[in-house]
């Protein structure tokens, strides 16, 4: 069948999202929660269309056709059509749970909910809405609508059904999927983003190197090496007996933190908390913030090359 799409929350997610299924060609209604958002919304969505035609990948004439596909309200009367609902809202309970009385009430039965939640057991999720049985989770990555891979995970009461339909249109518009049986903490990416950060800093605060060389080595090693074959092809070609080896010598080193550590607990008490705040681990003062843009986007330029867009 062919999905009527909308995204529920009008964030940096949600307008990506829909900057995706437009892209596509297909019509998408976002639905946010004030007038404010919503400008913001249009905005990113506009400045995503402008990055692509920036670099060749689409002209005016698509990204016209596009934002004719794209409708942007705050009346959640809008749903009423959808089939395929991506809830992009915060990261917070009771928030997804009013939200998703709103999907009940004015949706289809066959509606299928598809959250885009990073840290929410699916379990949990299944458990605010009256049609557990059409829930599952759709976590993609920033930026959204480029970068190839979602991660889909599953509860005990996803039908099978809502499991394919949703596989069908992933591999359309994402290409890439992943399915989780069950949720774990971190699900994939983000459980091996959090064991890669939790090292990083321990050797920081360790006087070892610094943010700069750990991000080199991984931009011009790691980075390189997976983006080409796999993290287990990897071990395998290694083998077991080499990989044992190392392993042996670099387990009982390796941090195993269970708390915040001290960078982290120090920067959110002094306000040094990253990007947005100027000053992180890197001082973003001094950096290029178009050119942090276009890095976060460079890799994925082929695949938008793929797309459908509308004309």
């Amino acid at each position: 069948m062919k999905e009527r799409i909308a995204v529920y929350g009008s964030g940096t997610i949600g307008a990506c999202q829909a900057t995706l299924v437009i892209g596509h060609g297909l019509p998408c209604t976002v639905i946010g929660h004030s007038e404010k958002g919503l400008a913001r919304c249009r905005a990113a969505v506009e400045q995503n269309w402008d990055d692509l035609i920036a670099q060749g990948l689409a002209g005016e004439k698509n990204k016209k056709a596009a934002l004719a596909l794209l409708t942007v309200t705050n009346d959640p009367a809008a749903l009423a059509d959808a089939t395929f609902v991506f809830e992009a809202v915060a990261e917070d309970r009771e928030t997804k749970r009013a939200v998703y009385g709103e999907i009940d009430r004015r949706c289809g039965e066959d509606t299928i909910l598809a959250s885009c939640t990073s840290s929410i057991n699916a379990d949990i999720l299944a458990e605010l809405t009256e049609r557990p049985e059409n829930l599952l989770i759709a976590h993609p990555f920033q930026p959204v609508h480029m970068l190839p891979l979602v991660e889909v995970v599953r509860q005990e009461k996803t039908a099978d059904e809502v499991l394919a339909r949703t596989l069908s249109l992933l591999e359309q518009l994402h290409r890439q999927v992943v399915v989780l049986n069950r949720s774990v903490p971190g699900f994939l990416v983000n459980r091996f983003a959090q064991a890669l950060f939790r090292e990083s800093l321990y050797l920081i605060e360790q006087g070892v190197t610094t943010a700069a060389d750990i991000d080199k080595a991984v931009k011009y090693a790691m980075g390189m090496r997976y983006a080409s074959i796999g993290l287990l092809e990897y071990y395998d070609a290694v083998g077991f007996q080499l990989e044992a080896a190392i392993a042996e010598n670099v387990y009982p080193d390796l941090c195993d933190a269970k708390e915040l550590q001290s960078i982290t607990r120090e920067g959110l008490a002094s306000g040094r908390t990253g990007q947005a705040a100027g000053q992180g681990l890197y001082d973003w003062n001094t950096k290029d913030q178009d050119d942090f843009r276009l890095r976060k986007q460079s890799p994925y330029f082929d695949g938008v090359r793929e797309w459908t867009m509308p004309e």
